[in-house]
């Protein structure tokens, strides 16, 4: 049975020296897979999934700060939204507020 210590110092070790990185441990692979999935677009249930965490929340610990803001492509995306639901429902502009069953004409606020 290879064991992952034995891979490590028979051939991992040396590996990373002749390339120029000693010291590497093959740790930094999951680092660098999760950050390349990240950047991929992948959103924090699947990096969750794919490190085997056991919560979102230790995910955003490790990770969060290479979500990023994405503030304005939420923005954009509901706003989008609207539009193509404007131009395919004539009470589209109308939606009812959470707290009761009155609605809000959203084009003029009323």
């Amino acid at each position: 049975m290879l064991r992952a210590q034995t891979f490590q110092r028979a051939t991992l070790t040396e590996a990373a020296e002749r390339l120029g990185i000693p010291g590497f441990h093959p740790h930094e692979l999951r680092h660098t897979a999760a950050s390349l999935a990240i950047a991929s677009g992948a959103d924090v249930k699947v990096v969750q999934q794919m490190l085997g965490h056991k919560s979102a929340t230790m995910t955003l610990d490790l990770y969060g700060h290479l979500f990023g803001d994405r503030l304005d492509v939420v923005a954009d995306a509901m706003d989008a939204a609207r539009s193509t639901e404007l131009s395919t429902r004539p009470d589209a502009g109308v939606y009812p507020l959470c707290a009761g069953a009155s609605a809000m004409d959203l084009s003029t606020g009323a």
